[in-house]
């Protein structure tokens, strides 16, 4: 966290804000395809690779109405991952073992959708005492492909024992992953107007991991302007201020941006510069969001504060409108 210069320190209020996120998502709302609406549809895009002798990166597109996905070898649940998420590592396999998956979505009243049609992956063979890791990749180049996407391409690898696959991240995030026999992929999902920065790490099948790539830096076509009226900005926007135990506190309110996937973290401004982070350990609210922090013992004193997301494909959504509050005035 990122306090204001002068005394005292803004206080965090996560663990609250973080328990009541988790309580709110215990509730199940019972049988699929109850009263509450039409469940979540399957998951499309399914795609399965070896990353590793003991691992398999699965993937998926995004599923409307998705609060978070449960991915399932054969008939088992083996991952849960929330629903900003398309990706996941399943680790400890067998090496020389063919596997078989699928996805569920689940939405925020806990049913669940059809399964997904089922993909196959198979582990390569284990190499033993195998501890050098593959060359770093080069030449990674790029291109925006529209708005929201762009295309990559770098030079192969080489390793003693072979390539398995290529990791892609975007800053110190993976996000993508590929087979080790391709050197290409396309990644989806971006902003318009945003810049990106993308490395590649190759992956034998011990699981030692190159040095990444150096960095390729793109931006997607189009607009963004992060401003109040983007649609990635939060509405609603409500600050009032309440005395409790002697000292002034801000409590805030927001609906969350309506993006793909689920807001799990906002970053709060206080007087033109960033004074908190908020981030949720459960469910995060999907229909009214609220925090309240700590500004003081002073009463008359006026701040300017505003919000913005971290949307799910990793960078900062548009400013929520910016609303001004004096301490004791109640509003």
């Amino acid at each position: 966290m990122r306090g204001r210069s002068a005394p005292p320190p803004l206080l965090r209020h996560l663990a609250l804000c973080g328990a009541l996120a988790l309580v709110a998502s215990c509730g199940w709302a019972g049988a699929e395809g109850g009263d509450g609406g039409s469940v979540p549809g399957a998951p499309t895009g399914v795609t399965a690779a070896a990353g590793s002798a003991t691992s398999v990166h699965v993937m998926w597109n995004t599923t409307a109405r998705a609060a978070a996905y449960e991915v399932y070898r054969g008939a088992t649940k083996v991952q849960e991952v929330p629903g900003s998420k398309h990706m996941v590592d399943v680790t400890r396999l067998r090496p020389s073992t063919l596997y078989v998956f699928s996805v569920r979505a689940r939405d925020a009243d806990g049913r669940l959708g059809p399964p997904s049609r089922t993909v196959r992956a198979r582990t390569p063979t284990a190499v033993a005492d195998d501890r050098s890791a593959p060359t770093r990749p080069a030449a990674l180049k790029g291109r925006a492909a529209g708005s929201r996407a762009v295309q990559l391409s770098w030079s192969a690898s080489a390793d003693d024992r072979g390539v398995v696959s290529y990791d892609i991240h975007q800053g110190a995030t993976k996000i993508h992953g590929v087979g080790g026999g391709r050197t290409a992929t396309v990644l989806t999902g971006l902003r318009p107007g945003r810049e990106y920065a993308f490395t590649v790490r190759a992956r034998d099948a011990a699981g030692n991991v190159s040095p990444a790539s150096p960095a390729v830096r793109l931006t997607t076509p189009g607009t963004d302007d992060g401003h109040a009226t983007a649609p990635t900005a939060p509405t609603g926007f409500r600050a009032t201020s309440r005395r409790e135990d002697g000292a002034y506190h801000v409590g805030l309110s927001w609906v969350p941006p309506r993006v793909d996937g689920e807001v799990t973290e906002y970053e709060i401004h206080l007087d033109g510069r960033p004074a908190t982070s908020l981030v949720y350990g459960g469910s995060a609210p999907r229909d009214r969001a609220t925090y309240s922090f700590y500004v003081g013992r002073k009463a008359g004193v006026t701040h300017r504060v505003r919000v913005r997301a971290m949307l799910p494909d990793g960078t900062w959504g548009g400013f929520s409108a910016e609303r001004s509050v004096t301490t004791g005035a109640g509003r």
